[in-house]
């Protein structure tokens, strides 16, 4: 059925346990897997007529933004190597998470995204968004949301 599956994660709770979920599934399915990080992009925000610009330089932004994607990765990559199940890790820069998940589950040729719902609803679920929701609204490819 599937056989090329992707799981972003973002290091939360929620998603490590939907990491280890996915890598089930894809134990069960003989499906491979690739892990995703979407890292966010160097912070600069607006005001008035200047800008407001973390202390940090952006090249430690990035220095940390890989540290935290490879601790991420790695720890999706364990759970995976010790179920036997096949993976590959990306991530990639981005300031509209969704959209890079979408991009990455497009371009690595992946016909599932397994992915976390934090489950909020009424009003803080219009308010906050969800990239879950985003992902489900405009991806072409199935989505499996796990809760």
């Amino acid at each position: 059925m599937f056989k090329h599956i992707l799981v972003p994660t973002d290091g939360s709770a929620l998603s490590t346990d939907t990491v280890q979920k996915a890598v089930d599934f894809a134990r069960e399915t003989g499906a491979r897997i690739s892990f995703f990080y979407a890292k966010p992009d160097y912070p600069v925000a607006f005001y008035g007529e200047g800008a407001l610009i973390d202390p940090t330089t952006p090249e430690k932004f990035a220095e940390m933004a890989d540290k935290q994607a490879k601790e991420i990765l790695d720890a999706a990559q364990a759970l995976a190597a010790a179920a036997g199940v096949s993976c590959s890790v990306a991530a990639a820069t981005s300031d509209v998470p969704y959209e890079a998940i979408i991009q990455a589950a497009n371009s690595g040729g992946c016909d599932l995204i397994f992915m976390a719902s934090h489950g909020r609803r009424g009003l803080s679920g219009l308010l906050l968004g969800s990239e879950t929701q985003k992902v489900l609204t405009h991806s072409k490819v199935p989505v499996l949301v796990f809760r």
